[in-house]
């Protein structure tokens, strides 16, 4: 993993881009971490990144997590059962 400030990677991003691919670089503003590049392998992983960091999905997959905790879940049956029902 590589860790460089703003101003550099504002200078050389096109480098960076195709740097990432190999790993993540850490970009620093003041010291501080602010963002990182990541290179996604295909857009499944793309997706994935995306949701990670989604609220709403974020939220969706916790109200869930509290369902099923307090045993309101679906069994594997029966989520597929209804799965299939779906237009």
């Amino acid at each position: 993993m590589k860790v460089v400030p703003v101003a550099k990677a504002k200078s050389k991003l096109s480098a960076y881009l195709k740097e990432c691919r190999k790993g993540p670089i850490v970009i620093t503003r003041n010291g501080t971490p602010a963002a990182v590049l990541i290179a996604p392998v295909d857009d499944d992983d793309l997706e994935s990144l995306l949701l990670a960091r989604n609220p709403r999905f974020l939220a969706l997959l916790e109200k869930s997590e509290k369902s099923i905790r307090e045993g309101k879940g679906l069994s594997w049956k029966e989520f597929w059962a209804k799965a299939e029902k779906l237009p």
